[in-house]
């Protein structure tokens, strides 16, 4: 079963016709880029929340084992915190492998701390990919990040860097903080 929404990315060519454009980081863009970028500054988007909803079997996981990684999910009036990036489209090749396991590019406005507005792109994977793996309870998000590993590492250093960005950030994410204890939870009830 493949997961791969490369191809759909590039062939909607959203953005492609702009030299330069926001990129809106959620996850382990905001505390890792691995791509040349212009510029880079904390933003927000209104209308969508953080939710370790996502299977990834690439990077955090395996096929046979995924792991969870966020995800935005429809949210009318809150707040999401991250990290935006100005990027040229040359970028886009790099972005499309690196989320290509189920996210799709989106338009959104981005609000910075200034008060200015801009558009910009984020990648979303929606209830519709392969590779969604939808709600579930904090203690079975946790368990599973506490297990899983993938080419990219473990899945708990994903959800600890994450929440380490988001406090750096001065964001509350109470869906990834309370993960988070409870991974810790978990982890001393094991002796880790």
């Amino acid at each position: 079963m493949s997961f791969d929404t490369t191809a759909a990315n590039r062939e909607a060519a959203r953005f492609e016709d702009r030299d330069e454009l926001w990129l809106f980081g959620y996850g382990s863009l905001i505390y890792k880029a691995g791509f040349d970028y212009i510029d880079r500054k904390p933003a927000t988007i209104t209308g969508w929340q953080r939710r370790f909803w996502q299977g990834s079997h690439d990077h955090r996981g395996t096929p046979e084992a995924p792991g969870r990684v966020a995800t935005l999910v429809e949210a009318p009036g809150k707040v999401c915190t991250g990290m935006a990036y100005r990027i040229t489209p040359a970028v886009f090749g790099h972005l499309d492998h690196r989320e290509k396991n189920g996210y799709l590019r989106f338009s959104t406005e981005m609000t910075f701390a200034d008060g200015s507005h801009d558009e910009g792109l984020v990648y979303i994977a929606t209830a519709e990919n392969e590779a969604w793996l939808g709600e579930a309870p904090i203690d079975a998000i946790a368990r599973q990040i506490a297990v899983s590993h993938g080419p990219s590492g473990p899945n708990r250093d994903y959800l600890l860097n994450l929440a380490d960005a988001l406090r750096k950030l001065e964001a509350d994410d109470a869906h990834v903080f309370a993960i988070e204890a409870r991974l810790r939870e978990i982890e001393a009830e094991h002796g880790r």
